[in-house]
């Protein structure tokens, strides 16, 4: 399971980070009991001390049961409080989840809403992301028509059927830019500042902790 880390907004990272690690380890046990250290500190991007570490944990704490095999080797099982963990943070990852499309979905309509306002019809994406998915589909409920992409990272020609371009002066006619960039946004949005109007920039409060404090935000 790919845990979304990067784009949440977030009170309090270190649980939420223990639990991600928790969740994967569990899963990764329930699925192979004869997983090694190393194998989950790659599939973890951990060092290998650091998966020690919270595995020593999940034993304390009566999530994982371990048995001396041949050859010296381990096996790892889940106790049934293991069992009920791995459910019960399962459950908590996916309303997470939910709540972050929640979230993402109302601040891309609250850019919308200003952009129709002042008169913004023609929409230009900035950056390929989950954000722009999320865009996309809520641009429907406000008559708002797609030009397409702007992502200078950009390996493909067309992203959600739209066209991608490079380079900003390469797309076709739009009224305003909807910031949507996860890698490397501030070096996108620096980009765009030397290169259009900001204030036809439009940025989604969701990405603020990714971007510097000063700029603007809807």
């Amino acid at each position: 399971m790919v845990v979304w880390r990067s784009i949440h907004e977030r009170t309090d990272m270190k649980p939420q980070r223990e639990d991600s690690v928790t969740l994967e380890i569990l899963e990764a046990i329930d699925t192979r009991s004869d997983v090694t250290q190393r194998s989950l500190a790659l599939q973890l991007g951990v060092a290998l001390g650091l998966t020690n570490s919270y595995l020593r944990r999940c034993v304390r704490k009566g999530l994982v049961k371990i048995q001396h095999a041949p050859a010296n080797r381990y096996l790892y099982y889940l106790t049934p409080k293991g069992f009920a963990e791995k459910s019960r943070l399962t459950a908590q990852y996916l309303v997470s989840s939910f709540d972050y499309y929640h979230r993402a979905g109302a601040t891309m309509a609250t850019c919308y809403t200003s952009m129709v306002a002042r008169g913004y019809r023609h929409i230009l994406f900035a950056g390929m992301s989950e954000l722009t998915e999320i865009a996309s589909v809520r641009a429907h409920d406000f008559g708002v028509e797609l030009v397409g992409t702007i992502d200078p990272s950009a390996e493909v020609d067309s992203f959600l059927g739209l066209p991608v371009w490079r380079r900003l002066g390469s797309a076709n006619y739009y009224d305003a830019i909807l910031f949507t960039a996860l890698s490397n946004p501030r070096d996108l949005f620096k980009q765009l500042q030397g290169s259009t109007d900001v204030d036809r920039i439009f940025i989604p409060a969701v990405l603020k902790a990714l971007l510097e404090p000063d700029n603007r935000f809807i």
